[in-house]
Order: structure tokens, then C-alpha cells, then sequence
């Protein structure tokens, strides 16, 4: 059964003063791109395969879905919709929520997730698909 990885984008996105606030959606689709290595791989500490899950809100609203991530564009709160599809999971499926928002590691938490920082995702991030540093 692979892990179900669901990503905080706004929370994520916002971990780090890059000018992200000039472009939302922009810097939504970077991170898409970005998370897209995770599939196969998995996260740090949890071994792939994967199904990442970007969970995107506001300004961000309709970034596409590509190969290896799945986007979500919240009708409403960001927060609401993560824990709805935490709930919402296979009995038993293994949940891996990134996020530094302390309420919402709570109420994940209370539905069986593991929630991992941004750190863990931007330290580990692979290279997009094409890119070559």
C-alpha cells in the first residue's frame, strides 16, 4: 500500500523568504514540479512508493496536476481540505502530512497521520524532471 503524502503548499511554499508573495500560483507549481521526484522515492524516513498529494489554496487555486503529483485545490481553507482527505484515507493506509502549522498537526494527528516539517521536504527536494544542476 503506498503512503499517502499529503503537502501543506501555502505552509510549505511560505517556510522560506524567496518572494514567493509575488507569485502564489507560480510558486506553487515550482514546488509541484519539485515534489514530483517523490513518487518513486518516497520522503526521508518513508520509503516509496508514494501518492503526493499538493493541497493548494487562494491565489494558488488551479495549479495542475502533473505525473507524480496529484493537486488539490481547496474550495475553502487549505487546512479543512488536508484533514478531510487524512479522514477520508484507506483503513490502515500510512499518511504522511508536511506541515509546520501547529493546529493542523494536531487535527491530522488525531486521525492516525505523521506530519513531517518543510524543512524535510525542501532539504530533500529532488531536482525537477528535466532539470540538471
Amino acid at each position: 500500500m503506498r503512503t499517502l503524502v499529503i503537502v501543506d503548499a501555502a505552509n510549505v511554499i511560505g517556510s522560506v523568504p524567496d518572494g514567493w508573495w509575488r507569485d502564489r500560483r507560480g510558486a506553487a507549481e515550482r514546488l509541484r514540479d519539485r515534489l514530483a521526484g517523490f513518487e518513486a522515492s518516497g520522503l526521508p524516513g518513508h520509503p516509496g512508493p508514494a501518492e503526493i498529494v499538493l493541497v493548494v489554496e487562494g491565489a494558488a487555486r488551479g495549479v495542475e496536476s502533473v505525473p507524480g503529483v496529484r493537486v488539490e485545490s481547496a474550495p475553502g481553507s487549505g487546512d479543512d481540505r488536508i484533514v478531510e482527505l487524512v479522514a477520508e484515507r484507506e483503513p490502515g493506509r500510512p499518511c504522511v502530512v508536511v506541515t509546520a502549522d501547529r493546529e493542523l498537526r494536531r487535527r491530522v494527528e488525531a486521525y492516525g497521520a505523521e506530519c513531517v516539517g518543510p524543512r524535510s521536504v525542501r532539504a530533500s527536494t529532488p531536482q525537477p524532471r528535466g532539470e540538471r544542476t
